[in-house]
């Protein structure tokens, strides 16, 4: 869906620059995505938490400033599904004349049923170009009584949290109507530093922020605000339940996905990614199972994960944040198996690429190569490994792992020792500038 979003816009003449804005812990997962799709290396933000949408774009749209006074900025969520770019970027160009125009413009989706998940925009009067409205309010998730009545008067459009404005002026709106957060934006933006693809910002200065989003900080109190309608195919996937309802289906209703096996189960989303799952006289169930946890819920319960991930973030378990799966710029690693004094994990290096050259304290490693060619620097010795060779570097000794190949690197690297967290890591050189 991040790709998807990246390709929305591919076609558009003079296109700018293609900025992300991501949680930091995210950012090589994102830094890989944007390169697979061949882009020009990206801008990309890196908030050190949260702080929901409005903050977000106050990052964004002063990065852009500093490129060009009269940025307009497309802003897109990554978690939607809209199948019809052509559509998609006849809207962003009626859009765009808005915003020239000083509006900061909204996407309405045209709704063809009467829908309690999403928000709703109340058209207003119908501007010049004869099918775009001013804002007359924003109004949010309705009952079902209240979302047919919506749906029936032809009004209402759903809120699509897609939007068009110059940079300048989203600047002005949020100084006017949050300027507690365009003050502790401003701060965290003139601490920033570049750190290869990614602009860190001042995290003590972001995190002094309030929380908000786009459409409560400034969109519902602009006088300035228009709505473009968008009458194609939408989905806003913030639910599994979401995933099921847009997926082609068998004949009983069933999406599956991956190693999965089923007996007389009806309208279940199935989805295996690591091992065999089987089902069986189930209806209305959402099944993902991953290397790092199984989800079970009811198709209309899907909504309510969100209470898993607070009793696992109250609980201070790890399953909210980490994935066995690691992205670096480097390539990736997995976690195999691990205990009290040992870890294994997969390696992937990249064809070219280099771990940092580095040490670790409480810890030692022996590293076996199961595909490719590896280039080991330990101390002031540095040599070849081929497939099924392997080597042991001893607790407190300097190292450095490298690919020289053409394929990628596969590195099975077994942990022994008294901690082996993550930051028991002292760098001594790195060729991508982490922090030393």
């Amino acid at each position: 869906m991040l790709q998807d979003t990246i390709c929305r816009l591919d076609g558009i003449p003079d296109l700018g620059e293609l900025v992300c804005v991501c949680n930091k812990e995210h950012r090589f997962l994102v830094a890989e995505q944007v390169h697979e799709l061949g882009k020009m290396p990206a801008r990309i933000i890196l908030e050190p938490a949260g702080r929901n949408t409005a903050p977000a774009l106050t990052l964004a749209a002063l990065h852009l400033m500093g490129k060009d006074p009269e940025a307009v900025m497309v802003v897109m969520p990554a978690d939607h599904v809209i199948p019809d770019k052509t559509a998609f970027q006849e809207a962003a160009l009626q859009g765009d004349a808005l915003a020239r125009q000083g509006y900061l413009v909204a996407f309405g989706l045209v709704p063809d049923h009467a829908e309690t998940g999403y928000g709703y925009i109340r058209k207003g009067q119908v501007l010049a170009d004869g099918s775009a409205c001013a804002v007359a309010e924003f109004v949010e998730k309705p009952n079902e009584t209240t979302a047919r009545r919506y749906f029936e008067s032809g009004e209402y459009v759903w809120n699509s949290g897609i939007f068009i404005m110059r940079a300048d002026r989203w600047l002005d709106e949020i100084s006017l109507h949050r300027p507690d957060i365009a003050t502790a934006c401003r701060s965290a933006y003139s601490g920033c530093r570049n750190d290869s693809d990614f602009l860190r910002v001042d995290d003590k200065a972001f995190l002094a922020s309030p929380a908000d989003s786009i459409d409560y900080a400034v969109m519902e109190n602009t006088d300035r605000s228009a709505v473009v309608p968008l009458d194609t195919v939408w989905s806003d996937l913030g639910a599994w339940s979401s995933l099921w309802d847009i997926s082609p289906k068998d004949d009983t209703g069933n999406v599956i996905q991956g190693d999965v096996v089923v007996h007389d189960s009806r309208n279940v989303l199935l989805i295996s990614k690591s091992r065999c799952v089987a089902a069986v006289g189930v209806e209305d169930l959402i099944v993902v199972e991953t290397s790092d946890a199984v989800l079970v819920a009811s198709r209309e319960k899907a909504q309510d994960v969100k209470e898993i991930v607070n009793w696992l973030k109250r609980n201070k378990r790890e399953e909210y944040k980490v994935h066995r799966k690691v992205y670096r710029p480097w390539g990736s690693y997995e976690s195999v198996d691990a205990d009290q004094r040992f870890q294994v994990k997969r390696l992937s290096v990249k064809p070219g690429a280099s771990l940092s050259l580095q040490m670790h304290h409480h810890r030692s490693e022996h590293w076996i190569v199961v595909k490719g060619a590896a280039k080991v620097t330990q101390e002031d010795k540095i040599f070849l490994l081929s497939e099924n060779q392997s080597t042991y570097i001893p607790m407190g000794t300097k190292h450095r792992l490298a690919n020289p190949g053409k394929i990628t690197l596969e590195i099975i690297e077994v942990q022994s020792g008294t901690y082996l967290g993550e930051d028991d890591i002292e760098r001594f050189e790195d060729v991508y500038d982490r922090c030393l």
